[in-house]
């Protein structure tokens, strides 16, 4: 029986990203009790694509940067469980697309790499939740990259894998940020292949996952995990419905991955499921309100 203090409207979101009729604004929300989809009244700022998201759990989710016909810096802030839509006075340091987003629920988010108007950038932008303000780490990516995705174990370290270089060349390498210092360092474990617009969700304190993307071959359906206890990577069995790149991905910690639309050639609206006790992948039957790509992912999980 639920209990006075128990978690409420414990959901992920799916915002804004590219439809076969532009940009859109729109959120859609997957509630986890059912995986039914409901659409916020609240919209982002701006339609938009190609921006990062991360939550602080239990509090609210954030969407930086993007691009809606120029390169976006501002932050869009919705608080849980009320679904309301702010906007952050704080941004990122500059207008930036392309980029990845990470968080340590609780504590603060990371938005790292992308493309401004002075190329593909390394930095690594914190916001700190309990103000929502912005720093700049003095670590950085190993190289400057677009196209990367982003995951954490919250409480220990985020990861940033993938991407592509200022030299047009896909990476399999991930990054590790340790929360508890700032600290960047790269794993000995890489993608199986180096690939860009892929997406990244986790099942924190057991395990992330890397999934689609493009690599030189073109968009691809495998999952790659990284397990937490030793950085170790292995690969599913099971993949995406369909090979797509430009997709999103959220979780529900310690029950299941989300991993919702892209391109396949053509924008899908589909939902796979990766439910974490045997890695194994379903289909909801909700959908996104529309076909995307681009668009970016969050949780509440109703734990920090």
């Amino acid at each position: 029986m639920p209990t006075d203090d128990a978690p409420s409207a414990v959901a992920g979101y799916f915002a804004g990203g590219q439809t076969s009729s532009g940009k859109t604004s729109g959120i859609d929300k997957i509630t986890f009790a059912d995986d039914s989809k409901s659409t916020l009244s609240a919209t982002l700022t701006t339609a938009r694509a190609y921006m990062a998201a991360m939550a602080n759990s239990m509090v609210a989710g954030y969407v930086g940067g993007g691009h809606d016909g120029a390169a976006i810096s501002g932050i869009d802030k919705i608080t849980f469980p009320a679904d309301t839509k702010s906007t952050l006075s704080a941004t990122l340091t500059t207008a930036t697309y392309y980029l990845a987003g990470m968080a340590n629920s609780g504590t603060a988010g990371y938005f790292a790499g992308g493309q401004d108007s002075g190329g593909v950038v390394s930095r690594i932008n914190k916001l700190t939740f309990s103000d929502d303000s912005i720093s700049t780490l003095a670590a950085t990516l190993t190289s400057a990259r677009y196209a990367p995705s982003g995951m954490a174990n919250s409480g220990t370290a985020g990861y940033f894998g993938g991407g592509t270089n200022s030299a047009s060349t896909r990476l399999s390498g991930i990054d590790k940020i340790t929360f508890s210092t700032d600290t960047k360092s790269t794993l000995s474990a890489t993608l199986t292949s180096a690939k860009d617009f892929l997406s990244a969700m986790a099942n924190s304190g057991t395990a992330g996952y890397f999934c689609g993307g493009t690599n030189n071959s073109g968009h691809t359906s495998g999952i790659d995990k990284i397990t937490f206890a030793d950085d170790s990577k292995s690969t599913l069995s099971a993949t995406l419905t369909s090979a797509r790149s430009e997709l999103a991905a959220m979780a529900n910690s310690a029950t299941a991955g989300y991993i919702a639309g892209g391109s396949d050639g053509s924008y899908l609206s589909g939902i796979d499921k990766i439910t974490f006790s045997a890695d194994t992948k379903s289909t909801l039957s909700a959908t996104l309100t529309s076909g995307r790509a681009s668009s970016a992912g969050m949780a509440d999980s109703g734990t920090l």
